[in-house]
């Protein structure tokens, strides 16, 4: 079984930063790609970075240029450095993973629990 572990959320102001991680444990072969989502109140789930086993990154409009995905396969974990945050980045961020579990085997996607960012003045 794989558990991805988020940690980082809280309350900044608008311009501020924050920076969000999530680390994965358990028995698996390798992890492919990472990416962030978020939900604010009333919305549906929706990614906004993702970065694959080469480093290639792809982000949201909403946060090109704000937001940066790194991830460390030393340590089997992703973050999320979020400058200049805004009020309407105020969400619950999920970090994502797809998971190869054994050599050859397909993709399972496994997700964290989830971390409160509040954006206000």
């Amino acid at each position: 079984q794989v558990q991805l572990v988020e940690s980082g959320g809280g309350l900044a102001q608008p311009g501020q930063f924050l920076r969000l991680s999530c680390v994965a444990s358990g028995t698996f072969y390798r992890l492919d790609a990472w990416a962030w989502y978020r939900q604010g109140p009333g919305d549906q789930r929706d990614e906004i970075a993702r970065i694959l086993p080469g480093g290639a990154t792809i982000y949201a409009p909403s946060v090109q240029g704000r937001f940066t995905i790194n991830r460390n396969d030393d340590k089997n974990s992703v973050s999320l450095q979020m400058h200049n945050l805004k009020v309407e980045d105020t969400a619950v961020y999920y970090c994502n993973a797809n998971v190869r579990l054994a050599f050859g085997a397909a993709t399972s996607n496994y997700w964290g629990q989830g971390t409160q960012v509040t954006v206000s003045s």
